[in-house]
């Protein structure tokens, strides 16, 4: 290799480098809201923007879509909807903005950028999750738009939508439980008033009643 090869190898490390080093000090010196334009869209919920001429790998925040380039999971159910809806969406649209949330990190692990996407005003993570497409997730601290997002989950839910096509609402069987010990307690104080030991399953039958009615 010769002289001049070497040195262009070596400045294009160390602009890329500074490059890397500079972003955080770039974005930092940013309102909330960023406005942006569209380099790459990955999947569901993950994209590349351009910020003064600087590329952006970000990570929507709070929502989970599911996969379709994961490694070990592979191309999971409506994982191409959602990456289709997402980029449909980002590719269409006149003004895309990123807002950063004071009560989330920055960055991520992967060094992506945590951020809302709002594409022309309209909140992306809340589309995604209103359609069935993506589930509330990774939630750290309190977010601005996380009640946004479980109202709609829950909505999504109860319609059944995308990922939720198969969804079941947990039941809760405490009564059935307050139901059965008071029906036990009853039987037990006809055969039982005065036998000693089934006094004794009498008090403890009550003190489990007492407990569960306060679950209640």
């Amino acid at each position: 290799m010769t002289n001049v090869a070497f040195y262009n190898i070596l400045m294009k490390k160390v602009v890329l480098s500074l490059i890397i080093f500079f972003i955080p000090f770039i974005v930092s010196a940013r309102n909330d809201t960023i406005v942006v334009s569209l380099s790459k869209c990955v999947d569901g919920d993950t994209a590349t923007f351009i910020y003064d001429d600087v590329k952006m790998n970000t990570r929507f925040l709070a929502v989970d879509t599911p996969e379709t380039k994961h490694p070990t999971k592979g191309v999971e159910p409506f994982g191409k909807e959602a990456s289709e809806y997402t980029c449909n969406a980002l590719q269409s649209a006149k003004v895309i903005k990123l807002e950063f949330d004071e009560n989330s990190d920055e960055i991520d692990k992967y060094s992506r950028y945590l951020v809302w996407v709002f594409v022309d005003d309209n909140l992306l993570q809340s589309e995604l999750i209103e359609q069935g497409l993506a589930k509330v997730a990774y939630l750290y601290g309190e977010y601005k738009y996380t009640d946004i997002l479980l109202e709609k989950e829950q909505k999504a839910k109860a319609n059944k939508l995308g990922i939720w096509g198969d969804y079941e609402e947990e039941k809760d069987y405490t009564l059935y439980y307050v139901v059965a010990v008071i029906a036990g307690l009853i039987i037990l104080s006809f055969i039982g008033s005065k036998n000693k030991q089934l006094k004794k399953i009498n008090t403890n039958l009550s003190k489990e009643l007492k407990k569960l009615i306060k679950k209640l």
